[in-house]
């Protein structure tokens, strides 16, 4: 069952505020709270590692499954393993993400990998958010692992969040890119007090005609560290794209590492990165309109990180 806490935790984390329709799973305290499959989305529990196994029926268009993680116990630490096998021709939306309450003085942490096996022509939009609370000395750490293998002609769109409360983060995605595929990654990150947030990318454009689109947002508060690696390797003919945009305040510090690597003369690759400051007269401008300073940089933040 899920308590009161547990309940507020998914919902900031997978907007639930009731049992969702289609299929789900929501794991609680490192236990399957509640389960339900479908007709053409089966999941089912690991017999070796901790997790569980998602199979999506050929031509499966317009479902949802809901895979939420929330921690409420301190001191609790886990690693999980949950695998997608995607069939052709579907269209399914994916919601993940994982909460963490702490409020004890011991330390509370999730460890979550991912992997996606998408059939060919198939399409999927993935929505992850990580997110930390509680007022204990006990640190909230959360190391989200994805894997995407993509088959011919599939589409992935992945938007993966960390909310705020998260005290230590490593962040790790792998990608590979058969023929016309086309991947978008849209991370959005906050850090705040002494938090650190490490994000590494590496994506494989393997396929003719394949591309794949990396953007990422962050903001970095007070004496937050946060560092943001990407590699895209173009290997056929096909297009690679990755930006880091990134707010720093007060005394944090942000690292932007890019890397390409073209193995085809066909390869088009770029990469952008830029670091800066809020500007002075976004601050005076909504300060005109009756706003205090940390109200104006508060809007200011959220504006950038949608």
């Amino acid at each position: 069952m899920i308590d009161d806490i547990q309940q507020r935790i998914l919902e900031e984390v997978a907007d639930l505020h009731e049992t969702p329709e289609g299929a789900y799973n929501i794991r609680a305290n490192s236990k399957t709270a509640e389960r339900n499959s479908t007709a053409n989305i089966e999941i089912t529990s690991k017999t070796d590692v901790s997790g569980i196994d998602i199979r999506v029926k050929d031509g499966t268009k317009n479902e949802s499954i809901h895979i939420p993680v929330v921690i409420s116990e301190t001191g609790l630490k886990e690693t999980v393993y949950n695998d997608f096998y995607i069939g052709e021709n579907c269209d399914v939306l994916i919601i993940a993400g994982c909460g963490i309450y702490n409020c004890g003085n011991q330390d509370s942490q999730h460890d979550g990998v991912h992997r996606f096996y998408v059939g060919k022509n198939s399409k999927i939009r993935y929505v992850e958010r990580h997110y930390g609370e509680g007022d204990g000395n006990g640190k909230r750490l959360m190391n989200p692992g994805t894997e995407v293998y993509m088959e011919e002609n599939s589409s992935v769109t992945m938007e993966m969040t960390q909310i705020r409360g998260v005290d230590s983060t490593y962040r790790k995605t792998i990608a590979k890119l058969k023929d016309g595929c086309r991947l978008v990654i849209n991370e959005r990150i906050l850090t705040h007090g002494e938090q650190k947030a490490f994000s590494e990318f590496n994506v494989d454009l393997d396929g003719e005609g394949c591309s794949a689109d990396v953007d990422s947002r962050t903001v970095a508060q007070d004496h937050s560290y946060q560092q943001f690696n990407a590699r895209v390797n173009g290997n056929a003919a096909c297009h690679g794209h990755s930006s880091c945009d990134a707010l720093i305040m007060n005394d944090a510090h942000v690292l932007a590492i890019p890397q390409l690597d073209a193995a085809c003369v066909d390869a088009e690759l770029i990469h952008e990165a830029a670091i800066g400051k809020i500007a002075g007269d976004q601050i005076i401008k909504l300060m005109t309109l009756g706003l205090t300073q940390e109200e104006a940089e508060e809007e200011i933040v959220k504006g950038f990180l949608k």
